[in-house]
This record gives C-alpha cells, sequence and structure tokens, in this order.
C-alpha cells in the first residue's frame, strides 16, 4: 500500500491547485507579471496575491514590485529552490501515478 502513502509526502505546498498552477505556468518563462498570472490561471486577485505569499515566504518565488511609469507592476520569477522543489513534486507524482497504474486490476 506504499503506493498510497507517496501521495501522502507530495509536497503540499505545491499540491493546491492555484500554486501548482502558478509554478506551472512560471516554469515555462524567467518570470511574469501579476496580471499576466491572474489571466492565465483564472485565479481573483486576492486568493493570487495570498498564493504568491506563500509561495514567496517557502522561498519558491521572488517578488519585485516596482513601476512602469506610473502604473504599478508585480513581477514574479520561481527562484532555483523552487525550480528544485517543482522538479521533484513532478517526478514524485508521475511515479506515483505510475505505482498506482501498474497496481490496477486487468480490466
Amino acid at each position: 500500500m506504499d503506493d498510497y502513502a507517496v501521495l501522502a509526502r507530495l509536497d503540499r505546498l505545491i499540491h493546491n491547485p492555484g500554486r501548482l498552477a502558478i509554478l506551472a505556468v512560471l516554469a515555462g518563462c524567467e518570470s511574469a507579471d501579476f496580471t499576466f498570472l491572474e489571466q492565465v490561471t483564472g485565479i481573483n486577485k486576492g486568493t493570487l496575491s495570498k498564493h504568491l505569499t506563500a509561495l514567496e515566504e517557502a522561498g519558491y518565488l521572488e517578488i519585485t514590485k516596482r513601476f512602469k511609469g506610473r502604473m504599478p507592476n508585480t513581477s514574479v520569477r520561481m527562484t532555483s529552490r523552487g525550480r528544485k522543489a517543482f522538479r521533484n513534486y513532478r517526478r514524485q507524482y508521475r511515479q506515483a501515478m505510475d505505482r498506482i497504474e501498474r497496481s490496477e486490476p486487468d480490466r
């Protein structure tokens, strides 16, 4: 039954659907601004802000706030620690799914 216990060991911070979506977007680029993340993930501003803060506090993201002209701009990038954690999460998740799939009875 260790096939299922491995799921309990996944990084819970990343496993949240909203944070998983954020990291998936950032894994494919150097950085993204808040508005872009809001649009592509479909997460509302308040929830997105909370997710970004949680990921930043874990050291997975670096958030930079500045102005572009007179408009505020928040830029987000995944840190090397975040990239490593996301790679590990994906590896562990794939391994868990492979184990579960192999343990399914033939239909």
